[in-house]
């Protein structure tokens, strides 16, 4: 359980949901963690959490689509760890409309989140990881980084009420394929995961409608209605949604070293949907 051994990988929105399941995942695998999440709370109960498991990890609060973020979220990696060796871009909501009644902030803030930060995040990061890899050329050593980009199914296909978001998550896609392209002669693997029906807390069964969460001063709509659950389940060849723990095990698939020679890839943990 140490394919990770001291590697450092930095994780938006693991806080709480997928992103806190793949912390766990890639520390017990002997990674060091730059947690994040908009709030301090359940990123501080993150390292807390895998500080009593022995592992290393620092928290980095705040929204991804601050323009300040992705500058701070790299030093929070250098500063405590020394470098980066895997990102995943994690962090996420929605904000849900058809097209004719979304508004120009709904449709930004969801591209901001889902794509612009992502980008500014690697972009940040570029340095970084250019630098290590010169000096590691330099050596005669090979070593590779991770990328993984989270989209979701609503990226591959579309879905009704999500344009913005499905939008957005299409244009990861492209941008992790572009960086797959640009990042391989420093030795970056970039691959994306696509989500289907997971359960967490903006998923869980809602019969009334009623159910919010607080996203940057905005009470946004979340949950499922439950008839929606049930035709789910009734069109996923595996009969449910996905966990967040088998979420969060898709996403460490393209994290080791077992992917040295994948990259620019899409998979979809949907359960055959």
């Amino acid at each position: 359980m140490d394919s990770l051994q001291g590697k450092v990988a930095l994780i938006t929105g693991s806080g709480r949901g997928i992103g806190r399941e793949l912390a766990i995942k890639l520390a017990a695998n002997g990674a060091r963690l730059v947690i994040n999440d908009l709030d301090a709370e359940p990123a501080n109960e993150t390292v807390a959490l895998l500080k009593r498991s022995g592992a290393q990890a620092v928290a980095c609060v705040g929204s991804v689509t601050a323009p300040d973020f992705a500058d701070r979220f790299i030093r929070t990696a250098v500063d405590n760890f020394g470098g980066i060796d895997i990102i995943v871009n994690n962090a996420g909501y929605t904000w849900d409309s058809v097209i004719q009644r979304m508004t120009d902030e709904q449709w930004y803030a969801i591209i901001d989140c889902h794509l612009t930060a992502p980008f500014r995040i690697l972009r940040a990061a570029y340095p970084v990881i250019s630098a290590a890899a010169k000096q590691e050329a330099a050596e005669g050593r090979e070593v590779f980084r991770k990328v993984v980009n989270i989209s979701s199914n609503s990226g591959l296909n579309g879905n009704p009420g999500q344009a913005n978001y499905a939008a957005a998550k299409a244009g990861l896609v492209g941008l992790t394929k572009t960086l797959a392209k640009e990042w391989g002669r420093i030795k970056v693997n970039v691959n994306c995961v696509a989500f289907g029906l997971i359960s967490t807390r903006l998923t869980a069964a809602d019969a009334h409608g009623g159910a919010t969460v607080n996203i940057e001063g905005k009470e946004l709509p979340v949950g499922v209605n439950p008839e929606l659950l049930k035709s789910h389940a009734s069109r996923c060849p595996l009969g449910r949604p996905g966990t967040a723990q088998e979420a969060a095990a898709g996403v460490y698939l393209y994290c080791g070293p077992e992917s040295n020679y994948i990259t620019g890839q899409v998979i979809a943990v949907s359960g055959g949907i």
